[in-house]
């Protein structure tokens, strides 16, 4: 597996299209981070991280529906900067996600934040994944 990225937004898209409440995703600090920007943002309930036996780890998300329509908070995720093609952003040209309604997460200098948290600190970085 190269694209771990890829996989983490895989197995949350499968898992809210088969209206699942909990996922589980095998553990790394970058994807422990965009975790808590999905937390910090109000796309999921809560999250767990449970270490195994091989020391690699599992992060438990539990997903959020709204309680009438059982629609998920969650629309889309799409990946943006692969492995094969890298894409980049400055400070001044970072994308807007469903004109300001979603998030861009990128991995910055400064670590991993949403694109309006690195417009605040004028940084740009690679642009990982937009998040609606």
């Amino acid at each position: 597996m190269t694209d771990t990225i890829a996989d983490y937004l895989t197995r949350v898209r499968n898992a809210i299209k088969a209206n699942h409440r909990i996922v589980e995703i095998p553990a790394s600090n970058l994807k422990k981070e965009i975790t808590k920007i999905l937390l910090e943002k109000g796309y999921i309930l809560n999250f767990k991280f449970e270490d195994t036996e091989n020391k690699q780890g599992l992060i438990k998300i539990a997903l959020k529906y709204h309680p009438e329509t059982k629609q998920s908070a969650i629309r889309g995720l799409d990946r943006v900067s692969s492995p094969g093609l890298r894409k980049y952003a400055g400070s001044e040209k970072l994308p807007r996600v469903m004109n300001g309604l979603g998030v861009a997460i990128l991995s910055t200098s400064k670590g991993i934040m949403t694109d309006k948290e690195a417009k605040k600190q004028h940084i740009g970085g690679e642009v990982l994944c937009y998040i609606y």
